[in-house]
């Protein structure tokens, strides 16, 4: 996957954040069918498991080293920990707000805290300083979402 084109790249992000937006409305589904969020929750995370299972098994290779391990930051896993607060999030208010007030929320959010990201170097990521033209790009989010969220 690291060998990808540019050409190939920026659709399939596009395509991913474009399937992001169906995951809310499908967990509130799923709240609203089980009842129990955190039930909801874990049935939620079920088919992932079982996916990346099927794929690993699949793909196996590479294979982590000892060095890649040891050198690994004590955060690094826990990825999936912070994107199943998103999960919840989801199962409990997109009902309550809307999906397009829930997505615009979440992505405004993200695109913000990926900015003070970037600025900072934060979690070994090469930093990419504030400049006007990213600082007004988040306002326009800001208002985007706020618009949104009004209408």
């Amino acid at each position: 996957m690291q060998t990808i084109s540019a050409a190939w790249l920026y659709p399939i992000i596009l395509a991913c954040g474009a399937l992001q937006a169906w995951g809310p409305p499908m967990n509130g589904a799923l709240r609203q069918a089980l009842a129990n969020p955190w039930l909801a929750s874990v049935v939620s995370f079920l088919p992932i498991v079982a996916l990346l299972g099927i794929v690993f098994l699949c793909q196996p290779r590479p294979m982590p080293t000892v060095e890649g391990v040891s050198g690994m930051p004590w955060w690094a896993p826990l990825g999936g920990v912070i994107g199943a607060f998103a999960v919840v999030a989801g199962l409990l208010f997109v009902d309550r707000v809307g999906a397009g007030v829930f997505g615009g929320l979440t992505i405004t959010a993200s695109i913000l805290m990926s900015l003070l990201i970037d600025h900072y170097g934060l979690f070994g990521m090469p930093e990419h300083g504030l400049n006007l033209g990213r600082v007004l790009g988040g306002a326009l989010m800001v208002v985007g979402i706020a618009l949104v969220a009004a209408f």
